[in-house]
């Protein structure tokens, strides 16, 4: 049996064992002047640190409402859809965030402007869930493209209504053509009044197609009692707009930046129906066809105006030249302006009239 101070000494050993790799740690570090991370602080310098995706981490830390506020001014100003998947690109958690509806809600005419080339199945749902979080730029656009190049009237109707609902100046001069017209529909639907009061409502709201096709319907007296002045003031009015409008658009382009007017969208529709059309002609021209389909759409004209793109959707549905009958014009509006840029030149009738007038 060992004695009390044996087993004392014992202890002490024991104890001085287990102390000494630590401290000769410690003063190993005090030699060379450094401390050991703590845990918290080296996982923060890991993720801060490059490779790995530590900017993805920075990310994280931003609250939500803060990231959805800079991609909704993203989608806002975008001059291009590429923008906005630029931004959802730039990690997990901004491609979660992107298709929140508060970012959708806010896209601009420039943001939902996909090309025909670019049409996918794709870019079909981004404007869905555009048009359902609340972008009347997106209702505009993909009730433009079902109404006119995809047949689905019903769908594309509701969705312009829903635009103009919400104060959209193309969308209510675009449900006046159809008014006119009787787009979707025969003969009989049409509805000259409506169509001069949502002409009106556009008019209002300083559209320069509604104001040159409510000057028109004065000038005619068609749907509204004829005033020929007052048809010509509205005229002058939608002139200056369109000039105005131009100048804007000329100056921000110079500048870089991207505009947000409701003109925009109508001529982003508009070229998306006219390239729509040219690659159907494309298509089908190799198999010595017309681009037409599945209800016999070879008698079916377009706009013979180049940059409306709309097509009728009964035969003989647009108005045609009164004076060479080759041109066909879906509205007043695009019959005046193709008069001015080419068919005053192109018309063999009027080019014969003023020849035959001649001394």
């Amino acid at each position: 049996m060992r004695s009390p101070t044996a087993r004392r000494r014992r202890a002490h050993n024991q104890r001085t064992t287990t102390l000494a790799p630590s401290r000769a740690k410690g003063r190993g570090s005090e030699e060379t002047g450094h401390h050991a991370p703590a845990p918290a602080a080296a996982a923060a310098k890991r993720r801060t640190a490059g490779g790995g995706g530590g900017g993805a981490d920075v990310f994280d830390w931003l609250p939500d409402d803060v990231v959805l506020s800079v991609l909704a001014r993203v989608a806002a100003t975008a001059v291009s859809p590429a923008d906005v998947a630029a931004a959802a690109l730039t990690c997990r958690r901004f491609r979660e965030l992107a298709a929140h509806p508060a970012v959708l809600s806010s896209a601009s005419a420039a943001t939902v402007a996909v090309r025909a080339a670019a049409w996918s199945e794709t870019a079909h749902r981004f404007l869905r869930r555009c048009a359902a979080a609340g972008s009347l730029h997106a209702c505009y656009f993909l009730g433009m493209v079902k109404f006119y190049c995809l047949r689905s009237r019903a769908t594309g109707a509701a969705l312009l209504w829903h635009a103009a609902a919400g104060g959209h100046p193309p969308a209510m001069y675009a449900l006046a053509v159809l008014q006119f017209n009787g787009s979707g529909g025969g003969k009989e639907d049409k509805d000259p009044r409506a169509g001069v009061a949502l002409c009106v409502r556009a008019a209002w709201l300083g559209h320069p197609p509604a104001l040159r096709e409510l000057g028109h319907c004065l000038q005619d007296g068609y749907g509204v009692s004829r005033d020929a002045a007052a048809g010509r003031r509205l005229l002058l009015h939608a002139a200056t707009r369109e000039h105005l409008s131009w100048r804007k658009r000329h100056d921000q382009g110079i500048c870089g930046g991207g505009y947000d007017d409701s003109s925009a969208g109508e001529g982003a529709a508009s070229q998306f129906m006219v390239e729509w059309w040219e690659a159907q002609r494309s298509k089908a021209a190799p198999r010595g066809c017309h681009s037409g389909g599945e209800d016999d759409d070879d008698d079916l004209r377009l706009c013979s105006q180049s940059r409306c793109g709309r097509r009728e959707t009964r035969r003989h549905e647009f108005r045609r030249c009164s004076v060479c009958g080759s041109a066909n014009y879906c509205s007043r509006a695009c019959q005046a302006l193709d008069w001015k840029r080419a068919h005053r030149a192109h018309c063999a009738a009027a080019r014969w009239l003023a020849a035959a007038g001649a001394p």
